[in-house]
């Protein structure tokens, strides 16, 4: 099943730029047009956490990519 296209229209980037988000119903994913930071989408639904996002940011990938202290 397919996010509603009202959904999309309204649904931006949690971070403090607000930036419209593309979807990609085949990988289920939100796309920031701004920071580029990837944003899953389970069971239908947004997750729309920055502590759950991959991307964005140089060195700021939540899931622990290159810039992550351990």
């Amino acid at each position: 099943m397919a996010l509603d296209p009202q959904l999309l229209e309204i649904l931006a980037c949690p971070d403090t730029h607000h930036a419209p988000l593309d979807y990609d119903p085949q990988a289920q994913t939100l796309t920031c047009t701004e920071c580029g930071r990837i944003f899953e989408v389970r069971d239908d639904v947004p997750v729309l956490l920055l502590d759950e996002a991959r991307g964005g940011p140089a060195g700021d990938d939540a899931r622990g990519g290159s810039g992550s202290q351990r």
